[in-house]
């Protein structure tokens, strides 16, 4: 599974089918979209790591959705990079003032659109060490399978560990259960939402062993998120 969710949101199919093709070979997990309705759908169940967003769509134009998008709380932390043939300073600057983290102009290389989103997840705190993943006093080190919590090492099946490994990577946010295997099980995964409650619990009782379980909280009506900020 791949390290990083991208949204393609691209009305002219073979633009959206060639971006998808060259993400994909450089290891990014790939939703498409034609439209922002299609992409509303996406965004119920999955939040990606990054948005690209075609600036010219039907009924509603990329700019505008960035300013929604933006000042919608379960949204705003996405970044958001815009795609679009206007090349003039003041397009690309009204982009950026409605919250787009980048702005990219058509015709573009693959190379330089792969550069600037992962400049993007780089800058949007996404892209971590790969191999040292900390989260105040809990590090996670992904080539040893290892986690350590204030200077103690801790037993943790594969399960937990990659759940634990999305939860440090992602503090902070709310996520339901089928975000949640969609992110760490994967989508081609048939496994019962209900499943996630299980290994919610047992990382929690992995985590009563440093006093760090009530970091891993239960939002009710929502899902779970992992904070040392009790709610």
């Amino acid at each position: 599974m791949s390290q990083f969710t991208l949204l393609v949101v691209e009305d002219e199919e073979a633009i959206r089918s060639m971006l998808s093709i060259v993400l994909q070979q450089h290891n990014f997990t790939i939703l498409e979209a034609a439209s922002v309705a299609e992409a509303k759908v996406i965004l119920a169940d999955t939040l990606p790591d990054l948005i690209l967003l075609d600036w010219m769509l039907p009924n509603i134009t990329g700019d505008e959705w960035t300013r929604q998008l933006k000042s919608d709380e379960t949204y705003r932390d996405i970044p958001i990079i815009l795609l679009t043939a206007k090349g003039e300073e003041n397009d690309k600057i009204r982009g950026l003032d409605l919250g787009a983290d980048d702005y990219v102009t058509k015709p573009f290389s693959p190379k330089e659109l792969v550069s600037r989103i992962k400049a993007v997840l780089r800058r949007s705190g996404k892209i971590h060490d790969l191999t040292q993943i900390k989260y105040q006093d809990i590090s996670l080190n992904t080539e040893q399978h290892s986690v350590n919590i204030n200077g103690t090492e801790i037993d943790i099946s594969p399960t937990e560990f990659r759940l634990l490994k999305f939860f440090l990577t992602h503090p902070n946010k709310v996520y339901n259960r089928s975000q949640l295997l969609d992110q760490v099980w994967g989508q081609s995964a048939y496994i019962e939402e209900r499943t996630v409650d299980v290994h919610i619990r047992r990382l929690r009782k992995i985590l009563a062993s440093s006093q760090r379980e009530s970091w891993l909280q239960t939002v009710r009506g929502f899902g779970y998120r992992f904070s040392e900020k009790q709610l």
